[in-house]
């Protein structure tokens, strides 16, 4: 299955992101899976399975936090497409044993059909087998029953809605465990850390309106053209009136230069440029930069620090405007990767702004100084005052559409002060132990101590750092299940001595009304809708039933004042995160009134904050020194156009020009220095595996590479943020030699170098057009 042959190059990257090639891709699909049965799914009253941007519930699908229509992208589309397929077949899994399964790609499992019937593979087995639902049940509810709680732990994605979120960490507490998190711990963490202990919250500071009438926009660490490309219709206003968008990012990404958004009749003809500013820096180079602005700030426009909110406002200002005078511009230089003329051009753009919007995503977060790279961007905002202002703020912009709402339903390891206190006026027990974060959790397997783990939705295994560790890990527990919709390497590389896999309703079949949290803290509501298979059940029903086979097993289970058969019902449990989570008073009425809501509290807008001292905290770290060294790249994990988180939809990526992704992307500087020829294979080698791929050249600063996640997890090795205990995705230190094709083994690659989804015809027209030209500060 492993194709290394070289293939004919596809055509060069094309000159603009979005457009017709959207528009292609979207006619594509409605065709593959029903354009009426498309439209009707796209556009009911459910909030869009992917980015947390915000699209979906009660203002109607493809419709806005705003009401603006038509907001859609290929995200969306290939998640719905992705949820509308058939079912597997019957006799799929006698033809996949283990060793089969583990030979398919992301994309070929993903796309095998949706999961319809509960699966157990038994110890020793080597296929899966389907069993009915009170043996998948049984088998769940008698392992816990007969494991000690600390020796389990619970997973959750950010699929599932804040009622099935909350119900299974509720359980697990009952259950005698506090091992409880999320897969923001993999993304997102570091941002929570780091705004927690700067401004005392720890999601966005502002909402969508504020991002449309900012003047200014700093896109930090992110690809958001492919990743959450419904915020480049923000930015095309943004630079409409007259803004500016500074870019910082190792790699000149197609979207971030110029973009087409397709249902705006300007754009889609003529395109939008984007970056007004581009700053390539080194991966890791982050604070390096953001402190060589501040200090042009201090330096050059004196006069635009706003003093009297520092004073009153904040705390620590005076420590980090000493480091910036003691900085030397050589090192800031040095430690970026960008000329101090560029960046002091960027400090003037800063100092004319009044309404400045700093977002940025995991090329900021995935580093072992992630929190550190969050509270610089922190410290240059507030040197300006651009918090608590109208306009202005922080948006950490978050991947999955429910993450956010995964931490406000209390899905971390620890629950805050006031959510223990309301657990205790109620009669819940919370245990008292230390709960484990994720990879304490994956650690814990490892050294063979833990009995059961339960995932909700997600790939545990592919969102692993050190592959290789991951799967070693898993092995070693007793029972893993997965609540899942359709396969995914996590079912053929992360298993248990046992593993059980619940198929599970999407979001938009539910037979009850659920919510989520769009990462600008509005909670929306979902109506769900029919069943497009018969078999999968609805993730609230699975975790109720859950808790009514474990209450005879489980003393615990008698204290806590919880009838489980009525928890049933997300009325109910909407009642009890109404009473136990602060400021989600509002969702109690939910399912009644359909009246969604923005949190209260998350939207700073007085100058005070929400932390002990009523301050905000400005923190002078450090520059963090480059690793890299001549003889290493620093190598950047990173998804395609044609993927969400770890599901893969599409082998190739358009908007970089790749129709394969057993690739490493380097730049041409690179390339000469290593003696290696474009598109030659070469063998990369880090601490924890190494990969056999193409090399090929691509716009990234030279001293740094890309590769695609998750198959270049093998690579990236277990380094933590030691604040939020956020893997260092973008820091995996590798080696690029030339290779021998047949002599180690490499990760599934595209079976053919089509673009699926976009007749041929018209991938050839887009492919020829030209290239994004760079404009330099």
């Amino acid at each position: 299955m492993h194709d290394l042959t070289p293939r004919t190059r596809p055509a060069k990257r094309p000159g603009a992101a979005g457009g017709f090639h959207a528009i292609a891709y979207t006619v594509a699909t409605a065709r593959r899976v029903g354009i009426w049965s498309l439209w009707k799914a796209m556009r009911s009253k459910n909030a869009c399975k992917t980015c947390a941007l915000g699209m979906g519930g009660q203002k109607g699908g493809m419709v806005n936090e705003l009401g603006h229509f038509p907001e859609v992208c290929k995200k969306s589309l290939q998640a719905m497409a992705a949820d509308m397929q058939g079912a597997l077949a019957p006799r799929f899994f006698s033809t996949y044993d283990v060793k089969k399964l583990q030979a398919l790609s992301p994309r070929e499992l993903e796309t095998s059909g949706r999961l319809t019937e509960p699966l157990l593979l038994r110890a020793g087995a080597r296929n899966f087998e389907p069993v009915s639902w009170d043996v998948a049940m049984a088998t769940l509810a008698t392992k816990l029953g007969a494991t000690d709680p600390q020796a389990s732990f619970f997973y959750f994605s950010g699929r599932s809605s804040n009622e099935a979120g909350f119900l299974l960490q509720l359980m697990a507490r009952v259950y005698g465990t506090n091992h409880v998190n999320n897969c923001s711990y993999y993304c997102h963490q570091a941002s929570g850390v780091g705004l927690g202990q700067s401004i005392g919250s720890g999601t966005a500071t502002l909402d969508l309106e504020d991002v449309e009438h900012c003047d200014v926009f700093f896109l930090i660490g992110g690809n958001p053209a492919s990743n959450h490309p419904r915020l480049m219709t923000q930015l095309m206003k943004v630079r409409r009136r007259g803004g500016k968008v500074v870019v910082v990012n190792p790699a000149v990404e197609t979207g971030l230069v110029r973009f087409r958004v397709p249902s705006d009749p300007k754009s889609l003809f003529f395109g939008t440029e984007i970056a007004s500013h581009y700053l390539q820096v080194h991966a890791g180079g982050d604070i390096a930069f953001l402190a060589g602005v501040a200090k042009a700030l201090f330096a050059h426009h004196a006069e635009k620090i706003d003093r009297g909110f520092l004073e009153r406002s904040t705390e620590n200002a005076a420590a980090v405007e000493a480091q910036c005078e003691a900085l030397d511009w050589t090192d800031v230089v040095r430690e970026s990767g960008v000329s101090r003329q560029e960046i002091e051009a960027v400090a003037a753009v800063y100092a004319q702004a009044e309404k400045a919007v700093f977002g940025w995503t995991m090329g900021i977060t995935h580093h072992e100084h992630g929190v550190e790279n969050v509270q610089w961007i922190v410290n240059l905002a507030l040197l300006r005052g651009m918090v608590a202002k109208p306009h202005a703020g922080l948006l950490p912009i978050r991947g999955h559409s429910n993450v956010q709402g995964m931490g406000t339903m209390g899905v971390t390891p620890a629950l805050k002060a006031q959510v223990l206190e309301r657990f205790a006026a109620e009669g819940i027990a919370v245990p008292a132990h230390r709960g484990y974060d994720t990879m304490e959790c994956m650690e814990a397997a490892h050294r063979g101590e833990m009995r059961v783990g339960v995932c909700l939705g997600g790939n545990l295994y592919g969102s692993n750092p050190d592959a290789r560790y991951a799967q070693t890990a898993l092995a070693n527990v007793d029972l893993v299940v997965y609540l899942s919709t359709s396969l995914n390497t996590g079912h053929a590389h992360g298993l248990g001595k046992e593993t059980l896999i619940l198929p599970v309703m999407a979001r938009d079949e539910e037979p009850y009304v659920t919510t989520q949290e769009s990462m600008f803290n509005f909670v929306r509501i979902s109506d769900g809708g029919k069943a497009r298979h018969v078999g999968p059940r609805g993730e609230v029903e699975i975790v109720a039933e859950l808790g009514e086979r474990l209450a005879p097993l489980c003393p615990s289970f008698a204290k806590a004042p919880l009838q489980w058969g009525a928890l049933r019902s997300a009325d109910a449990i909407r009642g009890w995160i109404a009473r136990l989570i602060p400021g989600m008073a509002p969702i109690a009425s939910a399912g009644e009134t359909k009246a969604e809501f923005v949190i209260a509290g998350r939207l700073l807008r007085d100058g005070r904050f929400p932390t002990a001292s009523g301050r905000a905290k400005l923190f002078a770290h450090p520059l963090p020194q480059r690793r890299a060294s001549e003889a290493t790249l620093s190598m950047m994990t990173v998804r395609s156009e044609g993927q969400f988180n770890t599901v893969v939809y599409e082998e190739h990526d358009y908007y970089r020009g790749q129709e394969r992704r057993d690739v490493i992307l380097m730049a041409a500087a690179d390339l000469r220095r290593l003696g290696v020829d474009d598109d030659e294979l070469v063998r990369v080698r880090a601490e924890t595996g190494e990969m056999l791929v193409h090399a090929r050249e691509y716009p990234v600063r030279a001293g740094n590479a890309l590769m695609y996640y998750p198959e270049a997890n093998v690579l990236v090795p277990r380094l933590l943020d030691p604040q939020s205990r956020t893997p260092a995705f973008k820091a995996a230190m590798v080696t690029v030699t030339k290779a021998n094709p047949g002599s180690a083994a490499v990760p599934q690659t595209a079976k053919n170098g089509r673009r699926s989804g976009v007749p041929s015809f018209l991938a050839h027209v887009l492919g020829r057009v030209r290239r994004p030209k760079l404009k330099s500060c």
